[in-house]
């Protein structure tokens, strides 16, 4: 199980989700184009969750 949180990225937002990485990375993915504006590729976001586990 993995949690991503906006505001570990450098937004001002309480966004969190967590659960399995497939979920995650969708989940993370359009909150971030829909309330950010920023379209991030699904590497970019499993970048996000391997650097945070190492």
């Amino acid at each position: 199980m993995v949690k991503l949180k906006c505001n570990d990225y450098g937004f001002e937002c309480d966004f969190s989700v967590e659960g399995e990485t497939e979920k995650v990375i969708e989940d993370f993915r359009s909150h971030t184009e829909d309330v950010h504006g920023i379209d991030y590729s699904k590497e970019a976001v499993m970048q996000f969750i391997l650097r945070k586990q190492g």
